[in-house]
């Protein structure tokens, strides 16, 4: 057989395939609903405007359009006469009302739809005279500020720096040695945090109270108080342990007068027992400090 008989491959003729159509998300899914043919087509239609639309929105957020359209818009209403021309606060009695002046006007925009009333008062709660606050709109041109203040209960002394503060232990403001107020000073790192125990302690307590002079937070664990008349007890620690004895010690006081007779310190540490210090004489040998059964 002559090599112009041979042939090569199958003996089937081949094709060329033809390149397949790129159908598009929305038509896919319409081609597969059982509508007719026009129906489909407006459903097609309707799917790519909301793609189309969805799209368009995306670009818009990216791009910060809404905000500055927002901000456009209360720019507008502000230069229509709503705009904050006076600041009414209202509640301050003891607090420098300057610090609430300047963290109200503090804004990008004073148009009355910009101002961020909910970021005022997060701001004013902040400053430690502030315990709440209530920040409204009063159109067409004033913005409301009604404080609730916290009430000065004492001050507290840590290290060289004295401060006001309320029943909490919450620091009001840093007040001068030359202005100190009348109320009970708390001393020592911490004393602050622990006034509510003290208080509650010094409620059992009222013929002692008045006259209380300073507390000493001692080593972050108990009590040293300090009397009028120059006296020093000593507490034990724990809350109950020192309820205890200081209510001992007042009985003790209320029927034999232990206060304002000299002695200089009544150690009450240890649970049904009272150590006294005594005062001596200029020369005298140093003794040791009295026990006495509670």
């Amino acid at each position: 057989m002559s090599a112009a008989h041979v042939r090569r491959g199958s003996g089937g003729s081949r094709r060329r395939a033809k390149p397949s159509r790129k159908v598009s998300v929305p038509k896919k899914l319409v081609d597969r609903l059982p509508v007719r043919q026009d129906s489909a087509n407006r459903l097609a239609r309707w799917m790519f405007g909301l793609f189309a639309l969805g799209a368009v929105g995306l670009a818009l957020v990216a791009l910060d359009v809404p905000a500055k359209v927002a901000t456009a818009a209360g720019e507008a209403v502000g230069a229509a006469g709503f705009r904050v021309r006076s600041v009414d606060v209202q509640g301050i009695h003891r607090m420098d009302s300057k610090p609430v002046f300047a963290i109200a006007t503090d804004q990008k925009s004073m148009a009355m739809p910009l101002v961020d009333v909910a970021a005022i008062r997060e701001k004013l709660l902040h400053y430690g005279w502030v315990k709440d606050a209530r920040v409204s709109r009063r159109l067409p041109d004033t913005l409301v500020i009604d404080i609730v203040e916290r009430q000065p209960a004492a001050l507290w002394q840590d290290e060289q720096r004295l401060s006001l503060i309320d029943a909490e232990g919450v620091v009001l403001d840093r007040v001068p040695i030359s202005a100190m107020p009348d109320l009970p000073l708390l001393i020592g790192p911490g004393a602050n945090a622990q006034s509510k125990n003290l208080e509650i302690l010094l409620k059992d307590v009222p013929t002692l109270r008045p006259q209380l002079e300073s507390a000493a937070w001692v080593g972050r664990r108990r009590w040293d108080l300090n009397f009028q008349t120059g006296e020093t007890v000593a507490l034990p620690e724990g809350q109950e342990a020192a309820k205890a004895a200081l209510a001992r010690f007042a009985r003790l006081d209320k029927s034999a007068g232990l206060l304002g007779r000299g002695i200089l310190r009544f150690d009450l540490r240890i649970p049904g027992k009272m150590t006294v210090r005594l005062p001596r004489a200029p020369g005298e040998p140093i003794l040791p400090e009295t026990p006495s059964e509670g």
